[in-house]
């Protein structure tokens, strides 16, 4: 008779890539297959696998996690362009003209999409990480972004039918093209955004020559990963207007400048923000966001932290970005909103401009403004919404639903939890410079990507928070906030994997989760215990001052920290399990 936990329910493990997939592999063996008898129904979701499979591997995932109902994802690429270019030479066989988008697109909002989930993302309640915080007051630090254009200037409005919507070009042919169609119903929120090349142009030459005439230090930032066709396309011109026009005059006055994705760029604004710089945001809408909070954070700096942050994210119907449609326009034209047969809007276009279709889905909003507050009332959260209502259409069903919700909620004498909403930059400033101790923060998904990410680097590291997607059916689907760690991949890889330099954490919390959801299911007390057990074992290990790289110096005690790798990590876990 084997000694290991017998448990009857397979759990889907969706494999990644990089350092976070060498944490998971040591991980999966060290804490499952050693002590478990389970079955592992495994996928690889890495970013090659989904090349060769043409997506057919995301697909797998999703049906291997609606059949069985709890798995725990690792993080993977999202290829941009000259990644995509290197796997398609080392897959000749591949054609990269006849690629699926669930191939090269991100797979996470396909899978939630797919079981229909809303993400939500929480911090590990380590006894023991305080976060030292920059000093902001007085700090030199100035956003830029465009005034015009983008989502400022949408059409935005909620569907009159239920149909199909379809976005037509007409370019010098004369005859419309249809760029792009998708299933709509009456009430559902939809939006087209352009921005114009020769705008762009001249907002990266008032950046840069503003950097140079201030001598400051230059930082873009965009989700041109996530939306290629539009921030990739806004992303191209801005760097190759540095590359002909600034960048020896920025190097002959030892400037710097950096690219990075805009969540990441956001958690280095209030985590590690240098001196003196100019922040690049050309979205405007993200960019205004920025805007008010570093000027919120020079006037009153960031409190001590000693609230628990949750953020959770709408993404069950793919709505806003993330699941738009996004590309250059080819050429000079009209470009037209078509919904049901009737043409709802008509802007002219030049070539290059980024166009941007989203829509969104009123029950998946519903859904997932019914979990907001399910979660807020079980666990005794606030809640602050983040809507621009006031002057979108494409916002005000999200109001419109929190309405209905909170009255089908009084019919069943279940009272909503406390709640607000502001605007997503008051939410944003909220969360960092006047937090409640217990709050839930609902937002769309960019900002979620956002939010999150300024949250992490506040709670210690990115490594320190749980994140949990929920369907309406029951599936759980536990995964780690962070991404692959590329920077550490690149020395585990050149040390010969002597350099195994990553935080597992938020990948065990994970596991726990996933563990424990499997043991509530089957009414496994004995693996519930075990689940309970390995959280317990990590936060014990941080207490312990048994930290990673990441967190040195953000203990209570950092004369007692004692810093180790991935697998020093790992041994203490067992240890105290």
């Amino acid at each position: 008779m084997s000694n290991k936990i017998q448990v009857a329910s397979p759990l889907v493990i969706l494999h990644g890539d990089e350092m976070a997939q060498v944490a998971f592999e040591e991980l999966l063996k060290t804490f499952v297959s050693s002590r478990l008898a389970i079955e592992l129904r495994e996928i690889d979701l890495s970013a090659e696998n989904r090349l060769v499979t043409n997506g057919h591997a995301v697909t797998e995932a999703i049906e291997a996690l609606r059949e069985y109902g709890v798995g725990i994802k690792n993080a993977g690429i999202t290829v941009n362009r000259s990644q995509l270019n290197e796997l398609l030479s080392k897959h000749p066989d591949v054609d990269g003209s006849a690629l699926d988008p669930l191939a090269t697109k991100s797979p996470n909002g396909a899978i939630r999409k797919g079981i229909g989930g809303n993400i939500t993302r929480e911090d590990i309640q380590f006894r023991n990480i305080r976060v030292r915080r920059p000093e902001w007051v007085g700090r030199d630090i100035e956003v830029m972004t465009m005034d015009d254009g983008g989502i400022k200037d949408s059409f935005n409005e909620l569907s009159r039918a239920t149909g199909i919507i379809k976005l037509l070009f007409v370019g010098s042919s004369g005859d419309p093209e249809e760029l792009h169609r998708r299933e709509i119903s009456k009430g559902d929120p939809l939006l087209l955004a352009t921005n114009s090349v020769d705008d762009i142009a001249d907002w990266a030459h008032r950046f840069f020559q503003r950097a140079i005439d201030e001598k400051r230090d230059i930082y873009l930032g965009l989700k041109d990963t996530v939306i290629p066709g539009y921030d990739g396309a806004m992303r191209a011109i801005v760097e190759g207007i540095y590359r002909s026009d600034y960048q020896e005059k920025v190097e002959a006055l030892g400037l710097a400048f950096h690219y990075e994705l805009i969540d990441a760029q956001a958690a280095r604004i209030v985590s590690n923000p240098p001196d003196r710089a100019l922040w690049g945001v050309p979205d405007n809408t993200t960019g205004r966001k920025l805007f008010k909070l570093v000027n919120q954070l020079k006037l009153h700096g960031i409190p001590p932290r000693n609230a628990h942050v949750s953020i959770s994210r709408m993404s069950a119907g793919g709505g806003d970005q993330y699941g738009s449609f996004n590309e250059p326009a080819r050429e000079d034209g009209i470009v037209k909103v078509v919904v049901d047969g009737e043409e709802r809007h008509a802007r002219h276009v030049r070539k290059g401009d980024p166009m941007l279709l989203m829509s969104n889905d009123r029950r998946a909003i519903k859904d997932w403004v019914s979990q907001v507050f399910r979660d807020a009332s079980r666990k005794q959260k606030e809640v602050y919404f983040g809507l621009k209502r006031e002057y979108m259409e494409y916002d005000e069903v999200f109001s419109n639903v929190i309405t209905e919700v909170r009255r089908e909620l009084a019919k069943e004498d279940t009272p909503p939890p406390s709640f607000m909403i502001m605007r997503p930059s008051s939410q944003l400033i909220k969360m960092i410079t006047d937090p409640p101790r217990n709050a839930l923060y609902p937002s769309q998904n960019l900002d979620g990507d956002i939010f999150s990410d300024i949250s992490a680097a506040l709670g210690g590291s990115l490594a320190t928070a749980s994140s949990i997607i929920e369907s309406q059916e029951g599936t759980m689907l536990f995964e780690a906030p962070h991404g692959t760690a590329h920077d550490l991949y690149v020395r585990y890889q050149e040390s010969g994997g002597k350099e195994a330099h990553f935080n597992p954490s938020a990948l065990v919390y994970a596991l726990g989760n996933a563990l424990e959801t499997l043991a509530l299911n089957e009414g496994n007390d004995e693996l519930a215990r075990y689940a309970l057990a390995l959280k317990q074992a990590l936060k014990d290990t941080v207490a312990d001052g048994i930290i990673t790289a990441d967190l040195k110096g953000k203990t209570t005690d950092p004369g007692s920290e004692k810093v180790v790798d991935l697998y020093g990590f790992i041994d203490a876990l067992q240890e105290r399990l």
